[in-house]
C-alpha cells in the first residue's frame, strides 16, 4: 500500500510541474502575442503616415510646381495642343 501511495505522489507531484511548466509557457506566448499585436499597430499607424506622406508629395499642384520652378516646364499653348482619338477594341 505505502509503495501505491508513493507512486500517486509521484503521479501528482510530475502532474502539478507539467500544469506549472504550461502555464508558464502560456504565459511568455500570450506576453509574445501582446508585443507582436502593438508592433503591428505602430505599423499600421506608420502605413497611414506615409500613405498621407506619398499623397502629399504627388500632388499635381506640387508636381506643377517643380516641374515649372526646377525643370523650367511650362504647358503647351492651346494651339500645339492636339488630342488623338484612341478606337476602342469591338465599337466602330
Amino acid at each position: 500500500m505505502a509503495r501505491l501511495n508513493a507512486i500517486l505522489l509521484l503521479l501528482a507531484i510530475a502532474c502539478a510541474l507539467g500544469v506549472v511548466t504550461s502555464q508558464h509557457k502560456a504565459r511568455k506566448l500570450f506576453v509574445e502575442l501582446q508585443k507582436e499585436q502593438e508592433l503591428a499597430r505602430l505599423m499600421e499607424v506608420e502605413w497611414g503616415q506615409l500613405q498621407l506622406e506619398q499623397s502629399t508629395w504627388a500632388m499635381p499642384s506640387r508636381v506643377e510646381a517643380i516641374a515649372s520652378r526646377q525643370l523650367q516646364m511650362q504647358l503647351p499653348k492651346s494651339d500645339r495642343i492636339q488630342f488623338v482619338r484612341v478606337p476602342v477594341a469591338g465599337k466602330n
